[in-house]
């Protein structure tokens, strides 16, 4: 009797334990769930931030500590900039050394040097500080601008922007949903749109129309088309090329603006004084 009551005990103890790790088991992936369970404030939204998952959100790119590439911009005519970009992603400090400025400060002669420190921007020519109002203006735009483009699809999650899904479209035999992404308006001052062109087959943006306020170019769009390549675990459009369009993507018959990235590379221990002018 004692060796039948003592086995019972014993089973009952391994059912209950049994039943206690399921339980625990079923608790884990219950907070996994929640964890990773998202609100969308619609089909736009859930769309852009699935895009982005894909080719890598910007915690996956912060996780880099910072990046160096090469830069080239080719205009219709030929003129051409050449940098060599530096970024660290916490404070979005940036650098960029031109060894071709063609389009951008043409007067300026030599090596020319932009920089942001998180407070300052400034510029160099031959290693000596430009204070010319209108150069440094030329590097407070020039600076966040090539920082967000390399960051752009990271920053479209950003709390604060708006979504709105216009529909489908078939361009090319390429089946498109098409997202709209705008910001709040500051001041009643008009700020960038962006109209993107997802795959719906990749889940990539293959193109995607856009605004630049700060220049005037808010009626008539500019298209931008991309190409991708992957570096390390993330995917990068570092192939472009745009030109103006309208709001139905159709280009006009003007030739296309090239913008190429290669040479990209992460973590390469940058501090902040390599900011500094």
């Amino acid at each position: 009797m004692k060796i039948k009551s003592i086995t019972v005990v014993i089973s009952l103890a391994i059912a209950f334990a049994s039943c206690k790790d399921y339980s625990a088991k079923k608790e884990i992936q219950k907070t996994e769930q929640n964890k990773t369970k998202r609100s969308f404030k619609n089909k736009g939204h859930e769309l852009v931030y699935n895009m982005v998952e894909k080719v890598g959100n910007y915690k996956k790119l912060r996780a880099k500590k910072d990046v160096t590439y090469n830069y080239t911009y080719t205009t219709p005519d030929g003129s051409t900039d050449k940098s060599t970009e530096k970024y660290i992603f916490k404070n979005e400090l940036s650098y960029g050394k031109y060894t071709q400025h063609e389009r951008t400060l043409p007067l300026i002669k030599g090596v020319m040097e932009q920089g942001y420190d998180g407070k300052e921007f400034w510029l160099k020519s031959n290693g000596v500080l430009v204070k010319d109002s209108i150069a440094i203006k030329k590097a407070m735009f020039n600076r966040p601008t090539n920082f967000y483009w390399f960051t752009m699809f990271q920053k479209l999650t950003d709390p604060g922007l708006k979504y709105e899904y216009l529909g489908e479209k078939v361009i090319d035999n390429k089946n498109f949903d098409i997202v709209k992404v705008s910001f709040d308006l500051k001041n009643n001052k008009p700020t960038d749109i962006y109209q993107l062109y997802i795959n719906k087959k990749t889940g990539l943006v293959d193109q995607f129309l856009f605004t630049v306020a700060d220049y005037g170019v808010v009626e008539t769009p500019l298209l931008m088309q991309l190409e991708y390549e992957k570096v390390e675990d993330l995917l990068i459009p570092t192939k472009r090329k745009y030109k103006k369009s309208n709001w139905e993507a159709e280009v006009m018959e003007t030739p296309w603006i090239l913008v190429n990235w290669s040479n990209i590379k992460f973590n390469n221990n940058f501090k902040k004084e390599d900011f500094l002018k």
